[in-house]
């Protein structure tokens, strides 16, 4: 098994962990016109239950 040689710096650790940062959520307008709310892709609305233009939930 592959072992280190040399302890890796905290600076380099730290470089390293900096791109471990949260991505933020992606939202989509409803597809439903009356309601038009934030929505997440692929999941049917909250709001109105209307995915793909079509009800789907009832609310």
């Amino acid at each position: 098994m592959a072992v280190p040689k040399r302890k890796k710096s905290r600076a380099n650790t730290h470089s390293r962990r900096a791109n471990w940062k949260a991505a933020p959520i992606a939202l989509t307008t409803c597809a439903n016109k009356a309601c038009g709310q934030p929505v997440r892709p692929h999941t049917a609305c909250e709001n109105c239950g209307h995915y793909a233009g079509r009800q789907v939930l009832e609310v």
